[in-house]
């Protein structure tokens, strides 16, 4: 059986492309992908952390369930929250890591989980392994002619 390697991208309902796009540069350092015109026209695609956010365009979004994001510095995410007037739940510690999780909205009600886990991650014989990530922005390769150039 063919197995998941990882989640690629969620899509999320949205009423305003701009507003969204702003929030989640602002939050989380989002990149916006810049896709060609065409589809840039008809969908929001950012890169958060080694994933995307796709959108579905729509006047009345209708939220359901959430998605979680990991956060490698959580002190420095709750400043970020409090400096831009971002409400979140009553931080929690999960006993058994000391990670921490609280939920934030964004503009249109969609509700993400924060987490941390500071222990970091094991495979299945125990061995550290780190997740993938470039700092400067990892992107799929795309064939010639196909939204601007990757490298």
């Amino acid at each position: 059986m063919s197995r998941v390697t990882m989640i690629q991208h969620i899509n999320i309902q949205i009423s305003d492309k701009d507003r969204s796009r702003d929030w989640y540069e602002k939050v989380f350092g989002a990149e916006f992908l810049d896709r060609g015109p065409e589809l840039n026209q008809r969908q929001l695609q950012l890169r958060i952390g080694n994933g995307e956010i796709h959108s579905t365009f729509t006047p009345n979004p209708n939220p359901s369930g959430h998605f979680a994001v990991e956060i490698h510095d959580w002190d420095e995410m709750i400043a970020n929250l409090d400096a831009l007037g971002v409400a979140y739940s009553a931080p929690s510690i999960r006993e058994y890591s000391g990670g921490h999780s609280t939920y934030i909205n964004d503009p249109d009600g969609n509700m993400i989980e924060l987490v941390q886990h500071p222990l970091g991650l094991r495979d299945s014989k125990g061995n550290a392994v780190e997740v993938a990530h470039d700092p400067e922005g990892m992107v799929w390769a795309r064939r010639p002619g196909y939204g601007p150039a990757t490298g």
